[in-house]
């Protein structure tokens, strides 16, 4: 996301690589389109197959795209005071806001910091995968370390939603897994590579996720009975899902294994070049704050609940990405600016104001 990453720029390079910026726009797009359909996946077979299809990886590739922007040298005073101005001051501030929300909704007062609402368990896990990396890096097999500990927290019921921890543990890999894809010439590599070559590599990204469309469609009554939606979400403690047997950290480290798949598909496909959504992919967080305020009215409506025809899918998917566009723009980003990335520099002692 814009806010809580650096530059998107080739290591070494200080000019943005419209790869990434492509890459942050489309996945942002995936989170607001999984987000407006969710009401609809009850009692439209369509629509949960799609759900499916969206998080098999969009939340990967999201954590992906952070990690690959994210240091593991100690943090300086500069890097500690973005945790704060960046990720922190960002959660307490929404976090607040819904909590008025609930509290009006509720008819009675209620402000809760500790269980993040809808989509701020990010910045939370932002700020512990930030902190923990330079750690990891010290370590002989970080990717494999983060796997371990991905699938063995779904073995613990005491990991809970507080303070998003369950997916904080649960999706580090995904974190680890953009930093290490840094550590390689990858992206200098792919932007140079002959567009024989790219043609081929991407009609290979198209076919796994034909593949993945196929099966998840042809089999969408056995994956509701199997709670898949459930382990795409990283989140619970297995039993907490219905999976309580010795072996159900496998559905963890499938969805891994599957996910790591479809970031590398996903990455393939997006232009190396720049294109009219590049600049939108550098407004991600704003997309990512705001877009729940704009969808939860509508959500809490009712008028997605029941049975629907496929038209009002297609309705939510285009409307989604309208949301994503309009919530990407200047305006947008001038005006909610105080909210989504508050300078606070009277936060700071003055020790730390000009780093």
């Amino acid at each position: 996301m814009s806010a809580p990453v650096a530059p998107a720029a080739v290591p070494g390079q200080t000019k943005r690589v419209p790869l990434w910026d492509n890459a942050r726009f489309i996945a942002i797009t995936l989170v607001v389109i999984g987000h407006a359909i969710l009401k609809l996946i009850a009692e439209s077979d369509t629509a949960y197959g799609v759900y499916l299809f969206v998080y098999a990886f969009h939340v990967p590739v999201f954590v992906a795209v952070a990690g690959y922007f994210a240091k593991a040298n100690p943090p300086g005073v500069k890097q500690l005071k973005r945790i704060v101005t960046d990720l922190v001051l960002p959660y307490l501030i929404f976090e607040t806001i819904w909590s008025v929300i609930h509290s009006l909704r509720a008819g009675s007062p209620s402000i809760d910091l500790v269980t993040p609402s809808w989509t701020l368990w990010f910045l939370l896990a932002l700020i512990v995968w930030r902190v923990v990396l330079p750690y990891l890096a010290l370590l002989r097999f970080p990717f494999l370390i983060s796997v371990v500990v991905s699938v063995a927290a779904g073995y613990l019921p005491g990991v809970g939603g507080a303070f998003a921890l369950d997916r904080t543990l649960a999706l580090l890999p995904f974190f680890v897994l953009g930093w290490k894809i840094r550590q390689l010439p990858v992206t200098a590599i792919w932007i140079r590579a002959s567009q024989r070559r790219i043609l081929i590599v991407r009609a290979g990204a198209v076919a796994v996720f034909a593949a993945l469309a196929v099966v998840i469609a042809v089999n969408v009554p056995l994956w509701r009975d199997l709670k898949i939606r459930r382990v795409f979400l990283f989140e619970q403690a297995y039993p907490e899902f219905g999976y309580d047997q010795w072996w159900a950290g496998a559905l963890r480290l499938g969805a891994i294994a599957l996910a790591v798949v479809l970031i590398l598909a996903f990455l393939t496909l997006m232009p190396r070049r720049s294109t009219w959504f590049s600049p939108l992919g550098q407004a991600t967080m704003y997309v990512y704050l705001l877009h729940s305020f704009v969808l939860y009215p509508i959500r809490e409506s009712g008028v997605l609940s029941g049975p629907q025809n496929d038209l009002l899918l297609v309705g939510m998917i285009a409307f989604s990405i309208l949301i994503a566009v309009a919530l990407s723009t200047k305006v947008v980003q001038r005006v909610f600016r105080p909210l989504v990335a508050p300078r606070a520099k009277w936060l700071f002692a003055p020790s730390a104001r000009g780093a």
